[in-house]
């Protein structure tokens, strides 16, 4: 019978890197760099409220750890290491491996190093805490946009959305377009190499896990002041629309805006930065190989406007992921 140690063995212990002692120990040990900061961050997916039970394991080794990443893009770090508590209903090993190989697939690619963690029965749930680092005052945070920064969004938004109302039977896509759809919900990207690009030139950032309008509340919350943005102009940020088949899709222009500014499962930077520095944000961009969109401006008065091309006003209300809500 395979023990928990066992199973840590198996699929979860490599040799050490960056950490001294790597997997094993009582504690992971890390060393920053010299003037630099830690930056931690975590994250749990649960089976039925983060994920579906049909998403492949490798997928959703991929997931588990692209989220936290995300957080350290939004903050501006470079990865380090991460822990991993890992709760399994029963040891199922073909399960292990595509999961500890789509985990560790992203992970080598970002130079991040599993240093440890946890393993127990029960119900499905991965939680992992990622440990980045950042030049001492130099780390991206919610609170720093001011009026008149030009607010801006990398990457696409809203398919993730579309491919889980495909999955709750609300909306039926084109084979091809679900499969893209689909591969944004389960498999995001982090914009790890962007967050460091900013370092300088963004005024605040915070990375979109729960939908534009709610994650950009954060922002003006934590920065005391308000926006403008273009719905419109989001709503062109869906990945799909570049697919020949996405003209006869048939998605009307709410449903656009309640996927792009809504949706949730992004795993996109939304950004400020002054209008002064567009070139230096749009040098950023290049240099990390990612895709922005300048969608809003940031405003003195308290609160999130959306208005649509033309400025007029929008006025369907949209809410975030809540998990209490």
């Amino acid at each position: 019978m395979t023990s928990e140690f066992d199973l840590i063995a198996r699929y979860f212990t490599r040799p050490a890197q960056r950490s001294p002692l790597g997997v094993g120990d009582d504690c992971a040990l890390l060393a920053p760099a010299p003037g630099m900061q830690l930056a931690v961050s975590c994250d749990m997916l649960v089976e039925g409220r983060h994920f579906l039970s049909t998403v492949e394991p490798a997928r959703l080794g991929h997931k588990a750890l692209a989220v936290n990443l995300s957080d350290l893009a939004a903050c501006g770090a470079k990865p380090l290491a991460f822990t991993l508590a890992l709760s399994l209903p029963s040891v199922d090993e073909a399960w292990l491996e595509g999961f500890s190989r789509g985990l560790f697939a992203l992970a080598d690619a970002h130079g991040c190093e599993l240093v440890g963690g946890d393993t127990t029965r029960g119900p499905l749930n991965l939680c992992i805490t990622v440990f980045g680092e950042v030049p001492a005052g130099a780390a991206l945070l919610r609170s720093g946009a001011q009026a008149g920064d030009d607010i801006w969004v990398s990457g696409t938004l809203g398919d993730a959305r579309l491919a889980l109302e495909v999955f709750r039977g609300t909306l039926a896509l084109p084979a091809e377009l679900f499969e893209l759809a689909r591969g944004r919900m389960e498999q995001p990207t982090p914009r790890v190499a962007l967050g460091q690009a900013l370092r300088g030139i963004a005024s605040a950032a915070v990375d979109v896990s729960d939908g534009l309008v709610g994650d950009l509340g954060h922002v003006l919350r934590a920065s005391g002041v308000g926006a403008r943005i273009d719905a419109d102009a989001a709503a062109g940020l869906l990945a799909l629309d570049a697919h020949p088949q996405a003209a006869g899709a048939g998605l009307g222009r709410d449903a656009r805006h309640a996927c792009t500014l809504a949706g949730g499962d992004d795993y996109e930077l939304a950004f400020t930065a002054p209008a002064s520095a567009r070139a230096a944000v749009e040098q950023a961009a290049r240099a990390s190989a990612t895709p922005v969109s300048r969608i809003g401006v940031i405003e003195t008065g308290a609160g999130l406007r959306l208005v649509d091309a033309q400025g007029a006003a929008v006025t369907q209300r949209f809410a975030s992921f809540d998990h209490f809500a």
